[in-house]
């Protein structure tokens, strides 16, 4: 059975360059959402009148999910074929350049279409990027990790996302008190992308002491396990765990992409609507990120005792009562009634995000594993969180309501909780790819159990 040889400082190295660099990658992705909510469909698109500009913002938002796959594509087969410390690397410099240059865009005012067509350029390139970060950072974590602390390990990278959103809304927070009112929509927005240039560089430094993945290294050394075709072999022979993970997956983001999206910031700020003061807004979803940063800690924890599908329908019934009472209490207009809407539906996401990269480490072949959480990870955004808060836009437009947009993410937490019921539990499935017979056997309630197991 293949375990990790390497030291507890090498894996704390590990962990760290793993949950910092995913969460400088994060920290660049939702800072755009979040922007786009509130300053570019002002700056950008705001021709189009005040609602198709909203709602054109978050297609761009959007947009980057499409081009996932085609990072998840990239970044699996080169993960599979030469090494995940790499695609890291890559993925890194690719996001952080995106970003940096996004600061410096003009605006429609002063280069007209051509201002947003640049804009989603660059999108596209942060849509690559995050498609292809995502799993090569959580197999470094759970292929190092003890066989018993899987889900430990690897919610370190999943506490990246969390992290990067409370980066970027505190970001933005602070300088919307240090450039108030029209300062920050002239300029103060831009100083966060600029940031990113220099957690870029952190990112570089951190990861350069990061060793290979052991799973993958034995895999180097023996050639015969190696797929040739990794996207190939797993769409023939393991299509059904792609879609069954991404699904799993999809009915996390599409909620969690009413913050993270960038949504509930721009509903509340409306000054048709509640007219909730911007500051108060982003400081409430700092908090938020801060408690959904320990709950997918604490979930990746949980896992490594009750299991990850146990937990998973845990964060999916406690997902299913955030959503239910999100927008009632945040039609209140009342802050402190927002705080409370956004960090309980913060504790579902949690729940039900942070035992993912075991998740999907164990649901997947060696020779095919980072093909397989990067796609599934991919499709599953873009059926969840990718235009989540464009549905959203486009459904409170139609009927003048949030009732609408509960009953959709009603719908998208149940499918969760369906594929949570139906995943057969593989944790401490091995890992090592002299065990293919084994990781290949048994992923549903109905199917036999693997012999490991």
């Amino acid at each position: 059975m293949t375990v990790s040889h390497t030291t507890p400082a090498e894996r704390r190295r590990v962990i760290a360059a793993t949950t910092i660099g995913t969460a400088i990658e994060w920290y660049d992705f939702f800072l755009y959402a979040a922007v786009a909510g509130l300053v570019f469909k002002q700056t950008m698109f705001a021709p189009l009148g005040a609602a198709s500009a909203t709602i054109a913002a978050f297609m761009t938002v959007g947009l980057s999910f499409l081009f996932r796959p085609l990072g998840a594509i990239l970044a699996g087969y080169f993960a599979d074929r030469f090494g995940r410390r790499a695609v890291l690397m890559v993925t890194l410099f690719a996001m952080g350049l995106a970003t940096t240059l996004i600061g410096l865009m003009p605006t429609y005012a002063t280069i007209g279409w051509l201002a947003p067509a640049i804009l989603v350029m660059l999108r596209i390139i942060q849509g690559i990027s995050a498609g292809g970060e995502w799993s090569s950072a959580v197999l470094m974590s759970v292929e190092h990790a003890p066989v018993d602390k899987r889900g430990l390990f690897g919610s370190g990278p999943q506490v990246g996302a969390p992290a990067g959103l409370l980066l970027s809304s505190a970001a933005l927070a602070l300088m919307n008190m240090i450039a108030p009112g029209d300062a920050f929509v002239e300029w103060g927005w831009r100083v966060p992308f600029l940031f990113s240039l220099v957690l870029m560089l952190l990112g570089w430094w951190i990861r350069t002491g990061v060793d290979e993945s052991p799973v993958y290294a034995e895999m180097a050394q023996d050639r015969s396990h190696e797929a040739k075709n990794p996207l190939g072999t797993l769409f023939a022979n393991h299509f059904p765990l792609v879609i069954t993970a991404a699904l799993a997956f999809a009915a996390n983001s599409a909620v969690g992409y009413m913050t993270t999206g960038g949504y509930v910031q721009s509903y509340v700020t409306n000054p048709d609507g509640l007219a909730i003061p911007r500051g108060d807004i982003l400081w409430a979803v700092t908090a938020s990120a801060a408690t959904w940063m320990i709950s997918t800690a604490f979930a990746g924890w949980l896992s490594d005792y009750l299991g990850r599908t146990i937990t998973l329908t845990i964060g999916f019934v406690v997902q299913f009562i955030g959503v239910a009472v999100l927008f009632p209490l945040v039609d209140t207009g009342e802050i402190a009634k927002i705080y409370g809407a956004l960090i309980f539906l913060a504790v579902g996401i949690g729940l039900s995000y942070g035992q993912v990269a075991a998740l999907y480490a164990e649901f997947f072949p060696a020779s095919v594993r980072a093909s397989g959480t990067a796609i599934s990870y991919a499709l599953g955004a873009i059926l969840g969180g990718a235009f989540a808060p464009t549905i959203a836009a486009r459904l409170y437009e139609s009927t003048g309501g949030n009732r609408a947009i509960t009953i959709y993410l009603l719908v998208m937490t149940t499918v969760g909780l369906f594929i949570s019921i139906i995943m057969r539990e593989r944790k401490g499935i091995p890992l090592g790819h002299e065990y293919e017979d084994i990781q290949s056997q048994g992923h549903f309630v109905w199917q036999p159990r693997p012999a490991s197991l």
